[in-house]
């Protein structure tokens, strides 16, 4: 078996804590690595990943110190590690890079890919759902939960959703850059105006789709054949000009199918698109009919912004998984909006009202919540996957609640919601002390969207409204460098092979 010696990159490429960090980037692109040590003596003190670089680029470089982003205390590997046990404390931790010592003393840093590229070891060892499991690369975005962070492509998510319209974010995701002129946002939107309206052959079978099926589910029939009457191929069969226009189409079309397939399950009218409308403000108006206030519009448009893209969640992955095989976009989005129906995915905002709901008022947030935590049930709309810290998500739509909470009523919702997740938070840290489970985004996308006057039952829908770019950015960038996603599994049943029993 190969050891860390053997696979680390040596001698480690170092930096002091006081060098300008664009004296550290130019090391790493010199040396063509992805992280530097940063030395005190002899000592490792800290590590600058691509990450951390990633994370700095909200300032000019120019003006901030190695010492200002390095990640520190640094965690480091001895070069006796067996390589089974130093993958599974990188998977653990979350790193990507980690020096590597030799009796204390920095000789080189190892990388998470050299590590899983071995292929001695990982299949029988992989965590139940992949946790850690780093199974591509991405410029799309990430997650870094430790931190409370995430970002599509080079941009902070949160800071998108706080100073951009999500025409703007749908434009960095499909094609990689923001627009930087008001002609090109006006182009954007334009091109992208003309994909919204519903096919006729699609608009008339509509009602028997919303006669049997909620919107999340009728959905995925509607895209079916509105992909199938646009005549979608399969992507591998394409070039990407073609699979970028497919792309847009969905992303357009699918919020007029969510609310018309809503409105018809209603006996209500549809209604079309206004071209006078941006994105969240014509998502409210094909909803309710009423063309919304700025704020509500606006409130939208953040939440839809914040829930894009979120790493290699389990729809994406499942977009992906199909892209890889070569199938058609819209067969893709379809999966994916298959695996974001289950309720530990995209379901979880109308639970976690129906959560406050149920505990009614503060003083019996102890009385509800505490026999769930002891029983083991899941707290909707606290705890997530990722985040060892406060989702970012969450913390900035509790700002948004708070903003729009004009009257008295909508201010009462938000005050119980904030006193409901203090008091859950304090359970949760009495019963399942260092684990420090918080709430997600689905607590206050929850309280928002009711605010805003979408239903109950049009929370998810509305989730995947937005989360299908996210999609459909993943289905474009495994398309353009596929190779097919085949894993293997551990078989433990009956050891074969047995006689086949005689019928008696």
């Amino acid at each position: 078996m190969a050891s860390i010696d053997s696979l680390m990159t040596s001698p480690p490429v170092t930096a002091l804590v006081s060098e300008p960090l664009t004296a550290a980037v130019s090391r790493m692109h010199d040396h063509r690595v992805g992280s530097v040590v940063v030395m005190e003596g002899s000592r490792a003190i800290g590590i600058v990943t691509e990450r951390d670089v990633l994370r700095a680029t909200a300032q000019p470089l120019g003006e901030q110190s190695v010492g200002a982003v390095m990640t520190a205390p640094v965690d480091t590997v001895d070069v006796t590690t067996p390589l089974p046990d130093a993958l599974a404390l990188m998977r653990e931790r979350g790193y990507r890079h980690m020096p590597v010592t030799d009796h204390g003393n920095p000789v080189g840093v190892v990388s998470l890919r050299d590590l899983m590229r071995v292929a001695s070891i990982g299949p029988a060892e992989v965590p139940r759902g992949l946790k850690g499991v780093v199974v591509a690369d991405t410029e799309v975005g990430d997650v870094r939960g430790s931190e409370g962070f995430y970002h599509y492509r080079q941009y902070s998510a949160v800071e998108l959703a706080e100073r951009r319209p999500i025409e703007d974010v749908w434009r960095l995701m499909i094609d990689g850059a923001l627009p930087t002129s008001p002609a090109e946002r006006e182009a954007f939107i334009d091109e992208v105006a003309q994909l919204r309206t519903i096919p006729k052959s699609v608009l008339d079978v509509l009602p028997a789709i919303a006669a049997v099926s909620e919107p999340l589910q009728g959905l995925r029939t509607a895209l079916s054949l509105a992909a199938a009457d646009r005549g979608l191929q399969p992507v591998i069969d394409i070039d990407g000009a073609q699979r970028r226009d497919d792309a847009l189409f969905l992303c357009a079309v699918t919020p007029t199918l969510l609310c018309a397939l809503h409105r018809v399950r209603l006996g209500h009218e549809v209604v079309a698109p206004r071209a006078d409308l941006g994105y969240a403000a014509n998502y409210l108006h094909m909803l309710t009919g009423v063309e919304p206030t700025a704020e509500h519009a606006r409130a939208v448009e953040q939440y839809l912004v914040s829930t894009i893209d979120h790493g290699f969640n389990a729809s994406t992955f499942t977009a992906r998984v199909v892209a890889s095989t070569g199938a058609d976009m819209g067969a893709c989005v379809v999966a994916a909006i298959g695996s974001l129906s289950g309720p530990l995915h995209g379901g979880a905002p109308s639970r976690a009202l129906a959560l406050l709901d149920e505990i009614g008022s503060p003083d019996r947030i102890d009385e509800v919540v505490a026999p769930m935590v002891e029983r083991g049930d899941k707290i909707m709309g606290f705890g997530h996957a990722v985040y060892s810290t406060d989702d970012p998500r969450s913390v900035m739509l509790r700002g948004v609640a708070r903003r729009i909470a004009g009257d008295e009523s909508s201010r009462r919702l938000v005050a119980f919601a904030e006193a409901t997740e203090a008091g859950v938070i304090d359970v949760l840290d009495r019963l399942k002390p260092g684990r420090h489970i918080r709430t997600n985004v689905e607590f206050y996308a929850g309280v928002v969207m009711q605010l805003c006057g979408i239903p109950p039952e049009m929370f998810t829908p509305t989730f995947a409204s937005s989360r299908v770019i996210g999609w459909c950015a993943n289905v474009l960038e495994q398309a353009a460098d596929n190779k097919i996603i085949r894993p293997s599994a551990r078989y433990i049943g009956p050891p074969p092979p047995q006689a086949v029993p005689a019928m008696t």
